[in-house]
């Protein structure tokens, strides 16, 4: 019997046992939650000591993906995201109101490109989205969405309820004291009211794109959640690493002869200055308790995000849905280190504050703007190489987590290390939900759920932003950075590519950078000279 005819089997075995037991069996509802510049090892259920119990329990529940790739970068990964398509062949290579003049690169999603909720949309599903947007369009509701909460753009005020709008505009809000408003927990509420509306027609399943701007920058959160990481991180970041790359270990998200990549690298915005994370015990006392304040914070802001997740959980099984509902859970790339080991806190200007006494507490409130810097982003990317921006696995290896008990009961607890990409989601969607793709184009992913069920297959993934470039075929990865020539890896010994192989097989390097330069070409990438990289090198 085949795999598919295998999983077909499975599945109308698990309908008739939910059916049996009061469960409405059928296609499935869907939940896709996105986190904003989450690092790979940020989650407890991936080896971080971040609280973090709901995303741990869907995990434990379902399948962990721990091979699974972004863009690695915001705009370009929700474009993969929603459409299916690698984000330079619908025109978001770069950043959201960034138009370089060239077809990969226009700043916005494609006219002709074909989002998730207008295909599941035309196969029978309520669709709603509440979060951050981000694609370079106005208005969601114009590809696919029934109902809208969120920022078009990059939230960058927390505590702001006029910062994120509702749409469409004639449809009616919800009012905000500013004193307690905070974003991560607004858009949980909008989520909620829309599945609310989604069971006004039952007849209908759902579809929920809840995509959190937590924890991009700035680093705001509320005043107890900060306090409940104080002084968690004050031994610093060397520290931290060495205590997620154990706990990775014993979950079994990483071999265990895994060691630790050296400090990464950085650049600054303008590329003005760079250098190498420094070791922590070289740091001033002063810089320290600045330092760990700020991943104290967020902390903060990825426990809130997983409470406010609890929230959408518990509206599922309230209502008997969650046996049959598919959550997918990612970020949409690595950790960002913009721009230098200690952060910035001005946004107009990049520069960083050093904060001491009253400046010091008042860290994460709606007063202050900081990010957290390359040294702390290094350390949410353990056991990693670099950050958001790179094409290096700290910037597009992400954490992944299906869970969906009548359809993958099976494979319940597991974790899964075959190759996945975000442009595999909208072609495991479509299957999941018995829907036909509204496109004309033929979609480079495939379906997860199916492969879940399959021997592992060997496939290709390509990568390419800000000149940054990589080539993922088996083990073999060859990835560079916009400045410097191919590198090549062997990832099964060594994902933390710190043995460069690319003088060993040139042979492989050929052959790679070959199908890298046809996949560029069918895809409109056209790597930027670098006078013009800089000048749009810009934070999100």
């Amino acid at each position: 019997m085949s795999a598919q005819c295998n999983l077909t089997y499975v599945l109308l075995v698990l309908n008739f046992a939910a059916s049996c037991f009061g469960e409405e069996p059928g296609r499935p509802n869907i939940v896709l939650i996105l986190a904003d510049d989450l690092g790979y090892s940020d989650l407890g259920c991936f080896g971080g000591e971040i609280q973090t119990p709901v995303l741990d329990s869907l995990a434990y529940d379902g399948v962990r993906l721990t091979h699974f790739y972004t863009t690695g970068r915001c705009c370009p990964s929700r474009a993969a995201l929603l459409t299916g398509e690698y984000p330079h062949r619908v025109g978001l290579g770069h950043m959201a109101g960034n138009d370089l003049r060239r077809p990969g690169y226009r700043g916005r999603i494609a006219e002709d490109a074909v989002t998730v909720a207008e295909t599941l949309s035309e196969g029978g599903y309520r669709t709603f989205m509440a979060g951050k947007w981000h694609l370079g369009t106005e208005d969601p509701t114009k590809h696919g969405f029934e109902q809208f909460y969120g920022t078009l753009a990059s939230a960058k005020r927390f505590f702001d309820p006029d910062h994120l709008i509702r749409l469409p505009k004639n449809q009616p809000a919800r009012s905000y004291n500013t004193d307690t408003y905070y974003a991560t927990d607004a858009i949980t509420d909008h989520a909620v009211d829309f599945l609310d509306s989604a069971r006004t027609t039952p007849e209908k399943p759902f579809f929920l794109y809840l995509a959190y701007n937590a924890p991009h920058f700035p680093l705001q959160a509320p005043v107890q959640s900060i306090h409940k990481y104080r002084g968690r991180y004050a031994n610093g970041w060397d520290q931290l690493r060495i205590e997620r790359i154990g706990r990775m270990k014993k979950l079994g998200i990483i071999p265990p002869n895994t060691t630790l990549s050296a400090r990464s690298t950085w650049k600054n915005y303008g590329e003005t200055k760079r250098g190498t994370n420094p070791a922590w015990k070289t740091l001033t006392e002063h810089r320290q308790k600045d330092l760990a304040q700020r991943m104290a914070i967020y902390a903060a802001m990825v426990d809130r995000m997983d409470q406010q997740i609890g929230r959408v959980i518990q509206s599922l099984k309230e209502h008997n849905e969650f046996s049959n509902t598919l959550i997918i859970f990612t970020s949409d790339n690595g950790a960002c280190f913009e721009w230098d080991p200690f952060g910035f806190d001005v946004k107009s200007s990049n520069q960083n504050i050093l904060h001491e006494g009253e400046a010091l507490a008042q860290m994460g409130s709606r007063s202050t703007f900081h990010s957290l810097g390359s040294g702390w982003a290094n350390a949410c990317n353990t056991p990693w190489r670099l950050y958001k921006h790179f094409n290096h696995e700290g910037g597009i290896a992400a954490p992944a987590i299906i869970h969906w008990p009548n359809g993958l009961k099976l494979l319940s607890g597991t974790i899964q290390t075959q190759s996945a990409h975000l442009i595999d989601i909208l072609p495991s969607l479509i299957a999941a939900s018995d829907s036909h793709y509204q496109g004309t184009r033929t979609l480079p992913g495939i379906d997860l759920i199916d492969r879940l069920n399959r021997d592992s297959i060997e496939r290709t993934l390509f990568f390419e932003h800000q000149g940054n470039r990589a080539v993922r075929q088996g083990k073999w990865k060859l990835v560079a950075l916009d400045d410097a020539p191919w590198e090549l890896y062997d990832l099964v010994v060594d994902r933390i590519e710190s043995q460069n192989l690319a003088l060993k097989f040139p042979d492989k390097v050929e052959e790679l950078n070959a199908a890298w330069t046809t996949w560029a070409t069918q895809n409109q990438v056209t790597p930027l000279p670098r006078d013009l990289k800089v000048k749009y090198l810009k934070p999100d």
